[in-house]
């Protein structure tokens, strides 16, 4: 009996799949969630624990480096596909699958892979899928930033059971549970979404105030400065993003540690896939609608209230409530396929009652991230975050407030305006994407953070970087 080539068997059997989503992926994110959802094939927590590797979206010459690094953390058996678009998705997993059940290409995969560390590569370039896949490239090799912890605590509870959509009774219905710390990884719980993130492996070897020296594993040393009290204490530079789970996808958020508190804060030029996206998939509606063809206003609360679950489950995730985060994803698919209005509204009014009744999410998100509805109006921040001022707390029960009002309005057929009704995001002005006023908040809401709160923070805005980054007609005609 051949004992390797049943283990390959049993490993492609339930494959774990680690997701990368490069800029402008959205379409064939959602795509693989709902695949791998339906195959019941885990999202890996981190690379250590993936057997397939999948990039979603365009090539972005930017990430290849990033992308890269990941590979070369996943442990062979292993496997690399890249699907550009959702069309792609079935194929991908497929051939991923394949691979990862063939022993001829383990084989190879594990000697190119013993040749490449002998000759200090890193092994990525070494399993390439065509034109369309990720080469090796001169991205700034940042993949992420240390772990945290989701929120402000760990106070674990119980309240009531939650009956979940497919009739089963949960007991982990309101239970952010908080994952395990890892360095070496694309963090992600559950459904593949975590706090974890990578250590800065080698892209900021200069920050680390000792030369360019580096601790094992490309992590920076740390350097030292003073703190708020006047204290000299050490400092550590690392990036959030742009590969890290439940993270806007190509945002890269270089921060300055002193404990865990973000001392400093800024936000990297978006990378840009090549060749650009041709709109941002969230904006669609709004995008047609302002080039003239007729698009009604139900059609438009149809992609916002999607667009907020999706938002709403990467916060949930984040704040270690997987259990209501998949719930979320599943009335996400179901309104983005199209489910009639009686179908869905039921099920949605529970789940908005649910996460806006709980107190333990209340507790972990209250009072950071604060900021005025006059100063995020000054900032040109419109949409949910701008309505909404205050708080995480505040930002997310306003998603769950336009959620309940969004599906009510699905079959609304008077014409969407393009340049009064918001997008998900907000209003576009001048050209000028609601992203980019969400970005610029970021460093500000930041600095003066714990890390654990940054996390939750950057969620409750999700920032949409598919905008910033899609071909100039795929912008939204100025007022």
């Amino acid at each position: 009996m051949d004992v390797t080539a049943l283990a390959l068997r049993a490993a492609a059997a339930r494959p774990r799949v680690l997701l990368a989503v490069l800029p402008g992926g959205t379409a064939a994110r959602l795509e693989a969630e709902r695949m791998l959802r339906q195959r019941d094939w885990p999202l890996a927590a981190t690379p250590a624990q993936a057997d397939v590797l999948l990039v979603a979206g365009p090539d972005c010459p930017d990430l290849h480096e990033a992308v890269n690094r990941l590979w070369q953390d996943l442990p062979v058996p292993r496997a690399r596909v890249h699907a550009p678009g959702a069309d792609d998705v079935r194929g991908a997993l497929a051939t991923g699958q394949l691979r990862l059940g063939s022993l001829a290409d383990q084989r190879l995969e594990a000697g190119t892979s013993g040749a490449a560390a002998q000759n200090g590569d890193d092994g990525g370039s070494q399993h390439q899928e065509g034109p369309g896949e990720m080469d090796r490239g001169k991205g700034d090799g940042d993949i992420s930033g240390p772990h945290d912890e989701h929120g402000g605590g760990s106070g674990s509870h119980q309240d009531a059971e939650v009956r979940h959509e497919d009739g089963r009774a949960d007991a982990r219905d309101e239970h952010p549970e908080h994952h395990e710390t890892n360095d070496g990884g694309h963090g992600q719980g559950d459904h593949g979404h975590g706090g974890q993130s990578h250590g800065g492996h080698g892209g900021h070897g200069g920050h680390g105030g000792g030369g360019d020296m580096e601790m094992p594993g490309g992590l920076p040393m740390a350097g030292q400065g003073e703190d708020r009290d006047g204290l000299t204490l050490d400092q550590l530079h690392v990036s959030l993003g742009p590969l890290l789970a439940d993270w806007p996808s190509g945002l890269t958020v270089r921060v300055t540690l002193q404990g865990d508190v973000v001392r400093e804060a800024e936000v990297a030029e978006p990378c840009r896939p090549a060749p650009a996206v041709p709109t941002a998939f969230w904006a669609e509606p709004w995008v047609r609608a302002a080039a003239g063809e007729p698009v009604s206003k139900g059609v438009a609360a149809r992609r916002r209230a999607a667009a907020h679950l999706d938002s709403l489950a990467r916060l949930l995730s984040v704040a270690g409530w997987s259990a209501e985060a998949t719930v979320a994803r599943r009335l996400r698919d179901d309104l983005l396929e199209g489910a009639p209005g009686e179908a869905v509204v039921p099920r949605i009014e529970r789940f908005t009652r649910r996460i806006g009744r709980s107190r333990t999410l209340t507790w972990l998100t209250r009072g950071i991230g604060r900021v005025g509805t006059r100063n995020a109006r000054d900032a040109g921040v419109s949409g949910p975050a701008g309505r909404a001022g205050g708080d995480v707390t505040d930002r997310y029960r306003q998603w769950l407030a336009d959620i309940r009002r969004d599906v009510r309005n699905l079959e609304e057929p008077s014409p969407l305006r393009p340049q009064v009704d918001d997008s998900p995001r907000g209003r576009w002005r001048d050209d000028a994407p609601p992203s980019a006023a969400l970005v610029k908040l970021l460093p500000g809401l930041l600095t003066g953070a714990e890390l654990a709160a940054a996390r939750l923070i950057v969620a409750s805005l999700d920032p949409d970087l598919d905008e910033l980054t899609v071909a100039p007609n795929g912008a939204v005609a100025r007022d």
